[in-house]
Formats: structure tokens, C-alpha cells, sequence
């Protein structure tokens, strides 16, 4: 059965978005919530997490448990983006509106993931 071409792209953009927690790890120190123990620990494994599951998208037989993976880390997520909105420090500086669109743009994602639940039964 062939990959459709945004299932590739969605596996694209999680596989960069992993790396970049390696990349510009001060980025991602700075937005998980204060009451989070290890945020190093946290940063590594959400950045393994995504390259991880990125990969495993392309791969027919785990494409279905990447897709429930990823809806589970981005619903783990949500409330990263709600410390974000609501600590001045975590915002970095990001205009109000980004960071109230940021929430609802995370619903349309794991929309988006859901799409695939089901492609491979």
C-alpha cells in the first residue's frame, strides 16, 4: 500500500521538530512549566519521541501506533502551550494572539494525526 505524500510530510515535520529539541534545547528548557521535574529529561525524550514516531509514520505496519503516539504527545503537550499563554517568561516574547492561536492550531494537528488512525486496517 502506498504512503500518501502528507503522510510524509506530517512525519517530515515531526522528525524536524525532534531534532530541534537537540538543536536549540534552551528553546524548549524555557517553555516546559516549572512544576515538571527534569526538564533536560523532558526535552530529550519529547525530541526522541517525535523523531521516533516520525519515522515510524513512513512505516506501514506502525504507521497506525506512530498516529495514536503522536495524538498522545500532542494532547501531552497542550498544556506546555497554556503555560505558555498564561507565564510571561515561558511566552518568550511571542505575541498574545500566536500564543491563543497555538491551541486550537494543536486541535487541528491532532486532527490531522487522526486522519491516519484508520488508513492502514
Amino acid at each position: 500500500m502506498n504512503i500518501p505524500w502528507h503522510l510524509y510530510l506530517m512525519a517530515f515535520l515531526y522528525i524536524l521538530a525532534g531534532l530541534n529539541h537537540f538543536r536549540s534545547p534552551r528553546l524548549y528548557l524555557k517553555i516546559i512549566p516549572s512544576y515538571l521535574p527534569n526538564p533536560k529529561l523532558l526535552n530529550f525524550l519529547s525530541g526522541i519521541l517525535e523523531i521516533i514516531l516520525g519515522v515510524l509514520l513512513c512505516i506501514p505496519s506502525y504507521s497506525k501506533y506512530a498516529v495514536w503516539g503522536l495524538i498522545t504527545l500532542l494532547v501531552v503537550f497542550l498544556p506546555i502551550h497554556i503555560y505558555m499563554l498564561t507565564n510571561e517568561k515561558a511566552a518568550m516574547g511571542l505575541p498574545k494572539w500566536v500564543l491563543v492561536l497555538r491551541i486550537p492550531f494543536q486541535f487541528i494537528l491532532i486532527y490531522w494525526a487522526y486522519q491516519y488512525a484508520f488508513y492502514y486496517n
